[in-house]
């Protein structure tokens, strides 16, 4: 059968597989909160325009102020959890490196978003927001498939619409702390009201902070892993100018700080487990230990501000908005360089020497100390494929100087604008026309330096003669201009039948600039960025553009029974790494210098703007009163040119780059039930199966007809929710949530053998052995399936909550994130989230 022919079978297996097991609160909740009508009907804006749920036609997952309030739901990483079919990576490298996966289609790293955020009807443009508190959240609706026709920019895979507390006219406010294991502890409160009977405020604000379960064992045992303190200051003014007109005025701040590069090093070397079983790691299996010797620091600075209008004219509705954002971040960390010999040998320059003698000092005082396997220290630093006998193996953030160090930056303001028009009046046809603006300025930078045992200086480029000299550097300015204009149509020939559609066009016009200065790298004596061997890099300029059409079905087959059919494209604009990337790949994998492996692999500077087209159908509705509520959908979705992060870790240093991957078809069903067994006793639970094929990918040949990258291949959401009354003002609440995730790739290559750097060295190292001793085998490299269990029961009073939590009750390790290096031979892994246990307080006003 063709895979198209899977979307009904694949949804009916769902429903086969979770008959019996009900479906997320978080998807259908019946509390009369902001987001519900007076008879407990969910209300969402899932189109622009405050509807019943039932009637989108799409598949749509809400969580309302009361389920917000039930879970303890504050930022992305933790509602992701609560939806079908949706996976999140987050904070493994830096706080705002977050990828949102909904349904195969994932955000890539260094790249846009492929999940547009809207926050009280505005769009952010920064990824870095992604996992951010918001403010006072009241609800929170994430829209599956292509969304950019109706919600802009960056939304192929969906939307996440959240809707934030607004002023009433009498004040009213509330506060809510949590303490609980790993000193993590949480605050956030809120007050509103009015100015005038004609304008209001809220002012809220957050406070987290936490040490982390992890310790640096080198470094005294210190909490300098996945330590974290946050805090974030939001405050907001709508004022009624008259009948028809309303202004929203909002501004943010927030602060960050903490650790970074949570990661591990895992090897895929099967040839050389005869000598270390630990060269051959299944990463579900490896024992997380740090012992690097340089503290990693996160720092992150976030200001907004927005302005949004409505003005109703007869039959009309004018909305127009516009906002500016400011997100500045950097991170230093140990590096990843020491079993290549980067800083290890002598060379002319005195920052060379001073590399050198200072890695020969660091690992002559660190003999017998334990580290991570298979690292070992021996009589040299010389990695041992040079020195057999006495020489070492020194892996990624070791406690040696002999790795270096790495710091990392990336800021972005960004101005946005957007006008739309729609209409008001009833009647079969509605209709909506709109224009959009968006200018970014954005500059990155990965700088390497030699560890001279002094710290990190952090600041793109250092001289040769500082404590901490620039070894390579990629540091650019990019500058991109949005044009955008969209509108949309629907119409609706009786009460059952509703058809629309809705088009959008993008221009996006982008640049990049080198800031990266033409000097010598002081310890090798090549140029600081493998791209300048041929003089200075130029700038570089390409324009990307995208129809994005959508079209809508919805049928009601009865009072509480929709069937809905949706068609739509995606698209992500193309862009640009940071130059020489390119020429890193060339010059170290596929050509050229003796010691080459002919990858084969092609990273190119510019990478390509990524395409889909996606087709959903479904039904939703409800059974036995209202008392049992299901939402069942199948989709099929081809992308074109997705893509795709891949990291490179060599002799050279590091790389962070952006390829394509021309083809990827991917296809499956979900299903959300939503049970009342009797007043106050829910149970809920959703399911999902995703399959994926890549189809054709010229940047890595070999890997056609595996799955999609970051894509687990099924998701499955159950629990229950208990409210006891005990007196009219005192109840007792105990809500249980399961999430279980299946496997995952997280790279194109999977199951497969590949030559590495070391196949390239061993024939021409001391050991002279055969190149093939060096691939790597990639079929330990899949993250299993995992799944984790949250508790809440309390006490909640007419104005008061005393709640006792456990996340991860039973402390189930699992991966949060794998980063395959192909071409290095292991793989960069970083640990899920372990078990808090606390309680938590609230009172209201």
């Amino acid at each position: 059968m063709h895979r198209r022919g899977h979307l009904l079978a694949t949804a009916a297996l769902v429903a086969g597989l979770f008959a019996g097991i009900s479906a997320p609160a978080a998807a259908q909740s019946a509390a009369a909160t902001p987001g519900a009508a007076d008879d407990g009907e969910i209300l969402v804006t899932a189109r622009r325009d405050t509807e019943r749920l039932i009637d989108v036609p799409a598949s749509v997952s809400v969580l309302t102020s009361e389920t917000l309030a039930r879970t303890g739901v504050v930022r992305a990483q933790d509602f992701v959890q609560l939806v079908p079919g949706v996976t999140i990576v987050t904070g493994t490298a830096e706080a705002g490196d977050t990828q949102i996966n909904i349904r195969g289609l994932n955000g890539a790293r260094d790249a846009e978003s492929s999940v547009a955020l809207v926050v009280d009807g505005i769009l952010k443009t920064n990824t870095a927001q992604l996992n951010q508190n918001q403010g006072t959240v009241r609800q929170i609706e994430v829209l599956k498939g292509p969304q950019g026709a109706i919600y802009g920019r960056n939304a192929a895979a969906g939307a996440i619409v959240m809707t934030t507390v607004k002023p009433g006219d009498s004040f009213e406010g509330a506060i809510k702390g949590s303490y609980g294991e790993l000193k993590t502890g949480e605050v956030s409160a809120y007050v509103a009201g009015p100015i005038t009977p004609d304008i209001g405020f809220v002012l809220s604000g957050n406070y987290r902070t936490t040490d982390g379960f992890w310790r640096n064992e080198f470094l005294g045992n210190s909490k300098t892993v996945d330590d974290q303190e946050t805090y974030g200051i939001d405050g907001r003014i709508i004022a009624r100018l008259g009948d028809r007109t309303t202004l929203d005025l909002k501004g943010r701040y927030a602060r960050l700080s903490g650790a970074s590069i949570n990661f591990n090093a895992a090897f895929a070397l099967p040839n050389f487990a005869a000598v270390n079983p630990a060269f051959y790691e299944d990463v579900n299996t490896h024992p997380f230990r740090y012992y690097s010797n340089i503290r990693p620091t996160n720092d992150q600075e976030t200001i907004e501000f927005s302005a949004k209008i409505d003005h109703d004219f007869d039959g009309v509705k004018l909305s127009a908005w516009a906002l500016y954002a400011d997100v500045k971040q950097d991170l230093t960390a140990d590096g990843t360089s020491a079993d290549f010999a980067r800083y290890t040998f002598p060379g002319a320059t005195p920052a060379s020497v001073a590399a050198s003698n200072a890695c020969f000092a660091s690992t002559a005082q660190l003999t017998g100390y334990p580290l991570n396997p298979p690292t070992f220290i021996g009589a040299t630093p010389v990695p041992f494929i040079f020195d057999p006998v006495n020489g070492s193996t020194l892996g990624a953030y070791s406690p040696t100087t002999c790795d270096g160090t790495q710091y990392q930056k990336r800021t972005q303001a960004d101005i946005s604008a957007e006008v739309r028009v729609s209409s008001t009046t009833d009647g079969p046809v509605s209709w909506s026309l709109g224009a959009y603006y968006l200018n970014i300025k954005r500059r990155t930078g990965v700088s390497l330096g030699a560890d001279l045992g002094q710290g990190v200086i952090p600041q793109l480029y250092n001289g040769p003669n500082s404590s901490n000299p620039t070894s390579q550097l990629f540091a650019d300015r990019f500058a991109t201009n949005v044009y955008a204009g969209f509108g949309s149509l629907d119409w609706s020939p009786d009460d059952r039948l509703t058809i629309g559609t809705a088009l959008r066009y993008d221009i996006e016009d982008r640049a990049a600039e080198s800031l990266v200065p033409f000097v010598s790298d002081p310890i090798t004596g090549g140029p600081i960025n493998p791209g300048q061997t041929t003089g200075p890099l130029g700038g570089k300029s390409a324009t990307f553009k995208q129809l994005q059409p959508k079209v809508t079905l919805r049928y009601k087959l009865a009072d509480e029974a929709v069937f809905f059919a949706n068609w739509g494209v995606g698209f992500k604009s193309g862009g640009f790494n940071n130059q020489g990337s390119a020429a890193i790949v060339n010059n170290n994998f596929n050509n050229g210098a003796v010691g080459t492996i002919n990858a084969g692999v092609a990273i190119n500077d510019q990478y390509r703007k990524e395409r889909s087209s996606a087709f959903e159908v479904g039904l939703k509705g409800a059974i036995l009163d209202g008392r049992v509520g299901y939402d069942l959908a199948g989709y099929y979705t081809t992308i074109r040119d997705m893509q795709f992060f891949e990291f490179f870790v060599g002799g050279f240093g590091l790389l962070r780059v952006v390829s394509n991957i021309d083809k990827v078809d991917v296809y499956g069903g979900e299903l959300t039930l939503n049970a009342r067994i009797i007043d106050g006793w829910s149970v809920f639970g959703s399911g999902n199966i995703t399959g994926s094929e890549i189809k054709q990918n010229s940047s890595r040949p070999d890997t056609v007809g595996n799955k999609s990258p970051y894509t687990a291949d099924y998701t499955l959401n159950a629990g229950t929710q208990v409210v006891v009354p005990f007196t009219d003002r005192l109840k007792g609440v105990f809500r249980a949530d399961f999430r279980l995730t299946g496997p995952t790739w997280f790279h194109s290559v999977q199951n497969q053998t590949k030559p590495t750097i070391f196949s390239a060295l061993l024939p021409i190292s001391a050991l002279a052995l055969p190149g093939f001793v060096g691939d790597a085998t990639w079929d330990v490299s899949q993250r299993k399936a995992f799944g984790t269990f949250n508790f809440r029961a309390g006490l909640e009073g007419s104005n008061w909550t005393l709640t006792a939590f456990a996340i991860n009750a039973f402390d189930k390790k699992y991966l949060n994130e794998v980063i395959p290096a192909i071409e290095f031979g292991g793989s960069f892994i970083s640990p899920g989230q372990r078990r808090v246990i606390g309680v938590e307080a609230g009172l209201k006003f």
